[in-house]
């Protein structure tokens, strides 16, 4: 088992970004009316239920979720696996007139959000998207920006980061790695 090279936001911590999060969505939106929130597989669906749930309770409305595969709207696809798995999609609501505020765990290269993006987008025609992500760890490689972000983190490019929740992997954290652990 690999070991940590740094713990960069425990279950208190998270909790208390995703409720920091929900604040900003809703400050900047004016409320949650004619929000949506869609997470993009895999960590991001359940980081957009807590999400959303935060909003409903800020709020007192519903706001619709969703969840969105990315697979083959990726730029990479041939380098990710010979077949490549594929989720479901899973938006069940109109779009339009709507601001979607796409949830991610980890923002880096931009490439994930682009994919997701162009997924989105052949959905329906949103009011506006909005990104949150609960890491950024910078690298960008296309001219994407989180509008929400739990925590900024400059890491090296030979580093991982790893988000852990309870609904895919038994615990909330954050952690580093050094790429070579991972081996």
């Amino acid at each position: 088992m690999s070991i940590p090279k740094a713990i960069i936001l425990s279950s208190d911590e998270m909790r208390r970004a995703l409720t920091r999060i929900a604040h900003e969505i809703v400050e900047r939106n004016r409320g949650a009316e004619n929000l949506a929130i869609i997470g993009v597989h895999t960590r991001g669906i359940p980081l957009a239920e807590r999400l959303a749930a935060k909003l409903s309770e800020l709020e007192g409305v519903e706001v619709p979720q969703g969840r969105l595969d990315i697979t083959l709207y990726r730029d990479d696809l041939s380098e990710v696996a010979r077949q490549p798995i594929i989720r479901e999609t899973q938006v069940p609501f109109d779009l339009a007139h709507r601001r979607v505020i796409l949830v991610d765990d980890v923002l880096f290269t931009g490439r994930t959000v682009r994919s997701a993006l162009d997924a989105l987008i052949d959905l329906g025609r949103p009011e506006g998207i909005q990104l949150a992500v609960l890491i950024d760890r910078g690298h960008r490689e296309l001219p994407i920006r989180a509008d929400y972000v739990g925590k900024n983190l400059p890491t090296a490019k030979h580093e991982i980061v790893k988000v852990k929740l309870q609904e895919t992997d038994g615990i909330d954290i954050v952690e580093l790695y050094e790429m070579e652990y991972l081996r």
